[in-house]
């Protein structure tokens, strides 16, 4: 098996603010993906790159924030990222902590009450 995780999604109710939030967090720029009966904004991809892809979406019939999958995103400092949240309209849950040989993490309440990990080796 390769990396286990292929793809994500983060259900939105605001797709506006939502963008606005991670555009802000990460510095990126999601792009739209057709998709009938949902709206899906993609980050990033590189099919050949390390790691997995995923959009936000909004779908009728799907709240965010009820969710008990954690989706890690990683980060050169897991801090800077958390200091970015807490100014785009989220919150920190946890701020950077050790996980020993395996780096850092924090844990980030986006602006759509869906929590997000955040990991870094600094």
């Amino acid at each position: 098996m390769n990396n286990p995780v292929g793809w994500f999604e983060i259900y939105v109710q605001d797709m506006a603010r939502a963008k606005a939030f991670y555009q802000a967090v990460f510095d990126v720029e999601l792009s739209q993906l057709e998709s009938p009966g949902l709206e899906m904004w993609a980050f990033p991809m590189q099919p050949d790159g390390y790691g997995a892809s995923g959009a936000l979406v909004k779908m009728p019939g799907f709240s965010s924030g009820d969710n008990s999958v954690l989706v890690y995103f990683s980060c050169t400092d897991c801090a800077v990222q958390a200091a970015k949240a807490a100014k785009a309209g989220g919150r920190i849950h946890k701020d950077k902590m050790s996980i020993g040989q395996y780096g850092y993490i924090a844990l980030i309440v986006d602006s759509e009450d869906n929590m997000i990990g955040l990991h870094s080796m600094q």
